[in-house]
Protein backbone atom coordinates (compact mmCIF):
# COMPACT_ATOMS: atom_id res chain seq x y z
CA UNK A 1 0.00 0.00 0.00
CA UNK A 2 1.27 3.32 -0.96
CA UNK A 3 1.45 6.46 0.96
CA UNK A 4 -1.33 7.51 -0.97
CA UNK A 5 -3.39 4.62 -0.08
CA UNK A 6 -2.71 4.86 3.07
CA UNK A 7 -3.60 8.57 3.49
CA UNK A 8 -6.54 7.63 1.42
CA UNK A 9 -7.61 5.26 4.76
CA UNK A 10 -7.00 7.41 7.89
CA UNK A 11 -6.72 11.01 8.58
CA UNK A 12 -3.12 11.42 9.27
CA UNK A 13 -0.82 13.63 7.50
CA UNK A 14 2.71 14.48 7.13
CA UNK A 15 4.61 15.09 9.36
CA UNK A 16 2.35 12.46 11.83
CA UNK A 17 1.22 10.16 9.34
CA UNK A 18 4.39 7.70 10.33
CA UNK A 19 3.40 4.70 8.66
CA UNK A 20 5.46 3.74 5.61
CA UNK A 21 4.29 0.39 3.77
CA UNK A 22 1.32 -1.93 4.51
CA UNK A 23 2.86 -5.33 3.73
CA UNK A 24 0.18 -7.69 4.73
CA UNK A 25 -3.56 -7.26 5.42
CA UNK A 26 -6.40 -9.44 6.91
CA UNK A 27 -9.55 -8.63 8.79
CA UNK A 28 -8.50 -8.89 11.99
CA UNK A 29 -4.72 -8.42 11.77
CA UNK A 30 -1.79 -5.67 9.76
CA UNK A 31 1.39 -5.95 9.34
CA UNK A 32 2.66 -2.32 8.58
CA UNK A 33 6.82 -0.72 8.10
CA UNK A 34 8.07 2.34 8.98
CA UNK A 35 11.96 3.72 8.78
CA UNK A 36 12.98 6.28 11.20
CA UNK A 37 15.47 9.15 10.17
CA UNK A 38 17.69 11.37 12.00
CA UNK A 39 15.94 14.39 10.50
CA UNK A 40 12.20 13.11 11.70
CA UNK A 41 11.07 15.64 14.11
CA UNK A 42 10.42 13.94 17.31
CA UNK A 43 14.59 12.83 17.51
CA UNK A 44 15.81 16.27 17.64
CA UNK A 45 16.59 16.34 21.03
CA UNK A 46 15.34 13.06 22.35
CA UNK A 47 18.68 12.47 22.97
CA UNK A 48 21.70 15.28 21.90
CA UNK A 49 24.35 12.51 20.94
CA UNK A 50 22.21 9.15 21.65
CA UNK A 51 19.07 10.16 19.28
CA UNK A 52 16.23 7.61 20.17
CA UNK A 53 12.40 6.61 19.13
CA UNK A 54 10.45 8.46 22.01
CA UNK A 55 8.36 4.94 23.02
CA UNK A 56 5.10 7.62 22.44
CA UNK A 57 5.88 7.24 18.82
CA UNK A 58 5.83 3.88 18.50
CA UNK A 59 2.36 3.31 20.17
CA UNK A 60 1.43 6.07 17.72
CA UNK A 61 2.73 3.64 15.17
CA UNK A 62 0.23 1.26 16.32
CA UNK A 63 -2.42 3.30 16.20
CA UNK A 64 -2.12 4.51 13.03
CA UNK A 65 -1.85 0.51 12.09
CA UNK A 66 -4.71 -0.11 14.02
CA UNK A 67 -6.85 2.75 12.32
CA UNK A 68 -6.23 1.54 9.01
CA UNK A 69 -7.51 -2.26 9.98
CA UNK A 70 -10.82 -0.10 11.35
CA UNK A 71 -10.81 1.79 7.96
CA UNK A 72 -12.20 -1.83 6.28
CA UNK A 73 -15.21 -1.72 8.51
CA UNK A 74 -16.04 1.96 8.64
CA UNK A 75 -17.51 4.26 6.25
CA UNK A 76 -15.35 5.43 3.68
CA UNK A 77 -16.06 8.88 3.41
CA UNK A 78 -14.88 10.61 6.12
CA UNK A 79 -17.78 10.65 8.12
CA UNK A 80 -15.76 8.93 11.07
CA UNK A 81 -12.50 9.14 12.26
CA UNK A 82 -10.74 6.87 14.47
CA UNK A 83 -9.51 8.00 18.24
CA UNK A 84 -7.86 6.05 20.76
CA UNK A 85 -9.76 5.91 23.80
CA UNK A 86 -6.82 3.65 25.77
CA UNK A 87 -3.62 2.08 26.47
CA UNK A 88 -3.06 -0.25 28.78
CA UNK A 89 0.42 -3.02 29.24
CA UNK A 90 2.56 -1.18 27.72
CA UNK A 91 6.13 -2.10 27.55
CA UNK A 92 9.54 -1.35 25.97
CA UNK A 93 11.75 -4.29 25.36
CA UNK A 94 14.26 -2.48 23.01
CA UNK A 95 15.54 0.58 22.02
CA UNK A 96 14.36 2.08 18.73
CA UNK A 97 16.84 4.42 16.46
CA UNK A 98 16.85 6.78 13.65
CA UNK A 99 17.80 4.45 11.11
CA UNK A 100 16.03 1.36 12.00
CA UNK A 101 13.28 -0.50 10.23
CA UNK A 102 10.12 -1.81 12.78
CA UNK A 103 7.14 -3.96 11.64
CA UNK A 104 4.22 -2.92 13.78
CA UNK A 105 2.00 -6.37 13.82
CA UNK A 106 -1.57 -5.10 14.75
CA UNK A 107 -4.39 -7.56 15.85
CA UNK A 108 -8.25 -6.90 16.24
CA UNK A 109 -9.06 -8.80 19.56
CA UNK A 110 -12.58 -7.77 19.99
CA UNK A 111 -15.69 -5.62 19.30
CA UNK A 112 -18.24 -4.58 21.56
CA UNK A 113 -20.51 -1.69 20.05
CA UNK A 114 -18.04 1.25 18.86
CA UNK A 115 -14.97 -0.21 20.61
CA UNK A 116 -12.11 -2.16 19.18
CA UNK A 117 -9.58 -3.30 21.27
CA UNK A 118 -6.37 -4.44 19.88
CA UNK A 119 -2.88 -5.35 20.36
CA UNK A 120 0.01 -3.74 18.93
CA UNK A 121 3.63 -5.03 18.94
CA UNK A 122 6.78 -3.52 17.41
CA UNK A 123 9.37 -5.97 16.14
CA UNK A 124 12.85 -4.75 15.34
CA UNK A 125 15.01 -6.82 13.65
CA UNK A 126 12.30 -9.94 14.43
CA UNK A 127 12.54 -9.42 18.21
CA UNK A 128 10.07 -7.68 20.23
CA UNK A 129 10.52 -4.37 20.77
CA UNK A 130 7.38 -2.66 22.34
CA UNK A 131 4.03 -3.78 23.01
CA UNK A 132 0.65 -2.82 23.89
CA UNK A 133 -3.35 -3.12 24.11
CA UNK A 134 -5.36 -0.48 23.19
CA UNK A 135 -8.82 0.10 22.28
CA UNK A 136 -9.72 3.06 19.60
CA UNK A 137 -13.49 4.06 18.94
CA UNK A 138 -14.84 5.91 15.87
CA UNK A 139 -16.20 9.38 16.18
CA UNK A 140 -18.11 12.12 14.09
CA UNK A 141 -15.33 15.16 13.69
CA UNK A 142 -16.99 17.96 14.75
CA UNK A 143 -16.54 21.07 12.69
CA UNK A 144 -14.38 23.87 14.52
Amino acid sequence: MTAEQIEAAIPHRTPMRLLDEIVEQTEQTIVCKKTFHSDDFFVQGHFPGYPIVPGVIQCECCLQAGAILLSKQTPADGSVVPVATRMDNVKFKRMVRPGDTVELHVTLNEQLSNAFYMTGKVMLDGKLAARLDFACSVATPEEG
